[in-house]
């Protein structure tokens, strides 16, 4: 063991010494500098904690989840946020049903689970703008995670809602929140801006009160942590299995010269995007790297315990180079699957735990039945420019140059931009989007002829052929907003002009289309009586509809649909958003399905949009296990 190792091990185990009398009734928590450790009652207190988020879980799994993650040994779960979730609208606050937060904290403490509470307002997670709401792009030059007065004030807002109904849940009042981060990685993000740290700093004491303590989190360097760090907030680290530990926990002394060791994000997996391999981490480092941290007496919390599902939209990007969206699953070779199921990972990291306090008696609750429902065979509705007084029932927005979604209103998932060809193009011409100005993917149709895609940072030009007058419908996908970096200012849609050979392409009536309200509403089950518009069993090419019903025969259980052969779209059950499929490009190859969101007596409503061209079988597949293409390894 290395000598800085044997210093911080003895700096903790005295901490673990020491003993305090707890005034009888009292609670508190509280950090020991003198010790270097976190108090409970005014005793030495460690925890060994778990990431989960309640979004991307349905409420009906939430207790299953946190049973199987105390069942770990696990005393604490990290837990996020998203602002977006809770306030998709400016104004209206939604803290019901997959939304109810209390109700969640409220599970995870009956379970006998303490909480590291992550309110942002920011929050990466790979979640949709980080978290942040779309609607703050409505502010052209608005600088996010700053001290920008529209910014502050849209934050002041939103914590003025939000902390207020976390305070009664911390430890000291009687429930289960024992700390409070605030923001998230800031010292990633370029602002470096401390007054805006300094304006979250003075509203969460004065909402939350005096004694919280308030931490933050930032990777291993030197600049993250003169960025992310100010003094009254606990700085921590965050790191993988790839790290020096010594050396990180020296640069959080340098910040912190006395206080428990802690590392708020130990990375148990990795995030998928498309088009990349399948990341893996194995499970063996994990657990040898967790244990030299716990030998250490550092507190650690695995991100992600268990990852869940990016339902809907609700995925986020990257933008380094270029753009790559995450997918939909968020499995993130966490030590609980997707599905919430024990892997060789807990039980190694269980292993692990117990050699450092007392875990659970009893067995670990098993994974949740899984069931192969075999081949649905789907049919065509309609194409979507056929379809838009079902889809976009307040009809077009009329401009003579292209609006955004965010000048719109509509923040997630698709619009449609409809114009005319100004003049008979016999030869193929290129339509080009100069500024690199469709986000995120566009398709293409003349007549409702699809003739191809133009899609963000790749593909910039394609060519059209058609007749003066013909119409010309551009679908644009939405694909996920970006969630870290500087180009967080994520916005969709048709950001500049488009350019038809030598014309700027004008008079444009935009479509928002309400996809996800028709759905939920019945469509297009409850119309099926009717002949829809282009009704036939042969697939199209372009963005169509497709319908089909899947038969529980009794049963409602865990399942993973795989889309064969189709080529990219969106896919809904019994209304539910499942998320988005492109096995071509992967690694994804199965959506997962929550069982109790099948009906055991009545036919299930499959629905999926395909924007680019379906298989002639028109097949859809139930199988009882998820399926990625290749993998990587990630140290």
């Amino acid at each position: 063991m290395a000598a800085g190792v044997l210093l911080f091990v003895g700096v903790n185990l005295a901490c673990l010494a020491v003993s305090g009398n707890l005034v009888s009734g009292a609670r508190s928590f509280s950090i020991d500098y003198k010790n270097n450790c976190f108090l409970k009652d005014e005793k030495p207190f460690r925890y060994i904690s778990g990431s989960i988020h309640y979004s991307r879980i349905p409420r009906y799994y939430w207790k299953d989840r946190l049973v199987k993650m105390y069942m770990t040994g696990l005393n604490a779960i990290q837990v996020y946020v998203p602002w977006n979730f809770h306030e998709a609208t400016q104004g209206v606050h939604n803290f019901t049903g997959d939304r109810d937060l209390e109700h969640f904290l409220d599970l995870a403490n009956q379970t006998g689970l303490l909480v590291i509470l992550r309110p942002g307002p920011y929050i990466c997670a790979e979640w949709e703008m980080g978290g942040l709401p779309a609607w703050l792009l409505q502010k052209p030059n608005i600088i996010l995670r700053s001290a920008d007065t529209d910014y502050l004030q849209a934050v002041s807002n939103w914590l003025a809602v939000l902390l207020p109904k976390m305070k009664p849940w911390l430890y000291v009042n009687g429930g289960n929140i024992i700390t409070v981060q605030v923001e998230n990685e800031y010292g990633s993000y370029y602002a470096c801006d401390y007054n805006y740290m300094r304006h979250l700093r003075t509203l969460f004491r004065f909402l939350l009160g005096e004694d919280t303590v308030l931490f933050t989190t930032d990777g291993n360097t030197d600049k993250e942590m003169t960025c992310g760090a100010l003094e009254g907030l606990y700085a921590t680290v965050d790191f993988g299995t790839d790290t020096n530990i010594t050396e990180a926990f020296k640069r959080q002394r340098r910040f912190e010269p006395r206080g428990p060791l802690v590392n708020s994000e130990f990375y148990t997996g990795w995030l998928d995007h498309w088009g990349d391999p399948h990341a893996v981490v194995n499970a063996q480092k994990v657990s040898r790297v967790l244990g030299e941290m716990l030998t250490m007496g550092a507190n650690v919390n695995m991100y992600m315990f268990e990852g869940g599902t990016n339902f809907g939209y609700w995925n986020g990007a990257d933008h380094d180079t270029r753009f790559r969206s995450v997918v939909t699953s968020y499995d993130y070779d966490a030590p609980l699957s997707e599905a919430g199921d024990p892997t060789e990972k807990l039980l190694a990291i269980r292993d692990v735990i117990k050699q450092f306090r007392e875990i659970p008696s009893g067995p670990m609750p098993p994974a949740t039945p899984k069931f192969a429902y075999g081949f649905v065979t789907l049919k065509k509705v309609g194409d979507i420019s056929s379809l838009l007084n079902t889809l976009s029932p307040l009809g077009p927005v009329k401009c003579h140059h292209p609006l955004t979604f965010e000048e719109i209103k509509q923040y997630y998932g698709y619009m449609l931009y409809r114009t005319t060809l100004p003049r008979d193009l016999s030869e193929p011409t290129p339509l080009i989007s100069p500024l690199n100005g469709v986000h995120d993917r566009a398709y293409v149709s003349v007549n409702g002829v699809f003739q191809g895609l133009l899609q963000r940072d790749t593909v910039l030009v394609m060519n059209v052929t058609g007749r003066q007058g013909d119409t010309v419908d551009i679908l644009v996908e939405n694909m996920g907003r970006v969630n870290f970096g500087s180009k967080i200012n994520d916005n969709k849609g048709i950001l500049s002009n488009l350019i038809l050979g030598k014309d700027v392409l004008t008079d444009w009536m935009i479509y928002p289309l309400d996809l996800d309200g028709a759905i939920t509403r019945g469509w297009p089950h409850s119309d099926s009586h009717k002949s829809f518009p282009g009704h036939q069993k042969q697939p199209s090419v372009g963005p169509v509809f497709y319908m089909g019903t899947l038969q529980p025969n009794g049963l409602a259980r865990d399942t993973f649909l795989k889309l064969n052969e189709w080529t990219k779209g969106q896919v809904w059950i019994n209304g539910m958003n499942l998320g988005r499929y492109w096995p071509a490009r992967g690694p994804q190859q199965t959506l997962y399905i929550p069982g109790p969101l099948l009906s055991t007596t009545l036919p299930n409503n499959i629905t999926v949009l395909e924007l680019e061209g379906a298989p002639a079988h028109l097949r859809a597949l139930f199988m009882d296990r998820p399926q990625f293409s290749a993998t990587a390894e990630k140290s």
